[in-house]
């Protein structure tokens, strides 16, 4: 019996044409790296003005051809798909790119014949959630609806929340203060992956094609007291918790900051922040199983190796 992993990697096998969407973005630039270092071939499909981005410069010294295409022509984004093994997405956005894109991206990939799409889902399991608990990954689960009923295997990857944004932008871990701040309790287990990891995962399972519907991994599996040990451990300074409530008291916080600062345009207002960790917290899109070990070649990154790099 052939393993996921031989069976991506032969080397007797014509190496793998992977079609990328979203490849001059962080995450999109680093699944397309991490398919050239598995020996993959990648094409590149970017919006028209997108080739000449520092990222897109960067993948054309490697050898990726940059194919500037408009959604809209169907033909043509169908002619930037063909021949693929697999099309991934790795367009971030609202409405217009995560169903309306995405949904061209598709007919596109169904109209070229190839046999697997990989979305841009990676989160927490929304699949758990309740329909308005969360704009983002509402339009996720609505996606995942069209995708279900197109002639194309898919597999979603969901890696709970990016790791990295525990340096700075997700205020959890917090630095100046040496506090760790949560609602709720300090005790539910939390999924955590860096961008790198979850773009090298993703570049595997793009050439495995054996993969299921959902794949789901963790760097990190942590609690806010994981959390409070790791920041402890890799400054040298302790860290100490705080609670700033009940997630009822989150909850009430998520709808007067959206009242008052609605951002409607943006991707990630404040709001949107907010709803992820109240998601989180509440243990509802908890990953189970884990699927850490399918690819013997991957090592996780863990937050104290994270934090100590900052």
């Amino acid at each position: 019996m052939i393993s996921p992993v031989s069976a991506a990697a032969s080397p007797a096998a014509a190496p793998a044409l992977i079609a990328l969407a979203g490849a001059t973005g962080d995450l999109g630039h680093r699944i397309a790296l991490a398919l050239l270092d598995r020996g993959a071939q990648v094409r590149a499909l970017v919006r028209p003005g997108s080739a000449a981005k520092p990222a897109a410069g960067t993948l054309r010294e490697r050898g990726v051809p940059i194919i500037e295409v408009d959604f809209n022509d169907a033909a043509a984004l169908a002619r930037a798909c063909a021949g693929a093994a697999c099309v991934v997405s790795a367009l971030s956005g609202l409405r217009e790119v995560i169903v309306d894109s995405q949904t061209q991206l598709l007919d596109a990939a169904v109209a070229a014949g190839v046999p697997r799409f990989i979305p841009s889902d990676f989160a927490i399991d929304f699949t758990k959630l309740p329909e308005g608990s969360n704009r983002n990954l509402d339009l996720r689960r609505e996606f995942g609806r069209r995708l279900d009923q197109a002639p194309i295997r898919a597999t979603s990857i969901l890696n709970g929340m990016f790791m990295d944004l525990l340096t700075g932008q997700a205020p959890v871990i917090l630095f100046k203060i040496r506090r760790v701040l949560y609602w709720g309790s300090a005790d539910q287990p939390l999924d955590f992956t860096t961008i790198a990891d979850t773009a090298a995962f993703t570049a595997a399972a793009a050439l495995d094609p054996t993969t299921p519907r959902y794949l789901r991994v963790a760097g990190e599996v942590a609690t806010v007291r994981d959390l409070q040990a790791a920041a402890t451990a890799a400054t040298g300074r302790r860290f100490g918790r705080l609670r700033a409530g009940g997630l009822w008291l989150l909850k009430l916080m998520i709808k007067i900051t959206r009242r008052l600062v609605p951002a409607p345009n943006e991707v990630f207002p404040p709001w949107q922040g907010m709803q992820y960790l109240h998601n989180m917290f509440t243990g509802l899109p908890k990953l189970t199983p884990l699927d850490n070990d399918r690819y013997p070649d991957m090592r996780w990154t863990k937050v104290r190796e994270l934090l100590a790099k900052k």
